[in-house]
């Protein structure tokens, strides 16, 4: 199979990868213990694998490279939610409502207004707020985990 405008290295990453959908995504679905997100998990992994193939060198273990790339998907997404999820439950409780409706319900300004018994330029300013609040939190920590993998990226290598 060929993909528009990725060129000739597409081809040899088909060859090397896809043989191996059944195994990563049964490896996935072992980590998670849920379908939907280990079918996430595998998309994630060969998306991530197609973009750094160029730096895959040819030779060495594709197999433990694209599992590494899994595993490494799953765990730092797991860490990053539960980062949030932290930084969520620190909140006060009138921005975290905000922040749930809008972003987990999905409810609109008007419909967070109503349920809130609030205008809808409090939504709005508290929403803002809430999201500044989230980010002012969160930036060290992600930086610090940023650090973290590239350190580890560095340190694996070799494997």
């Amino acid at each position: 199979m060929w993909m528009s405008g990725l060129g000739p290295q597409s081809d040899s990453f088909e060859e090397l990868a896809m043989p191996l959908f059944d195994q990563l995504y049964n490896f996935a679905h072992w980590l998670t213990q849920n379908r939907e997100e280990a079918e996430d998990l595998v998309q994630e992994t060969y998306a991530k694998a197609l973009r750094g193939f160029s730096s895959f060198q040819l030779g060495t273990n594709f197999r433990a490279w694209m599992y590494r790339i899994l595993r490494n998907t799953i765990l730092f997404e797991r860490a990053n939610r539960e980062l949030l999820q932290s930084a969520i439950g620190e909140l006060p409780v009138y921005f975290r409502e905000i922040i749930l409706l809008c972003e987990v319900e999905e409810m609109s300004y008007q419909e967070i207004a109503e349920t809130l018994s609030i205008p809808i330029g409090t939504v709005m300013s508290r929403l803002s707020r809430a999201r500044k609040t989230l980010r002012d939190r969160l930036r060290p920590q992600l930086q610090a985990g940023s650090a973290t993998a590239a350190i580890a990226k560095g340190t694996n290598r070799g494997l």
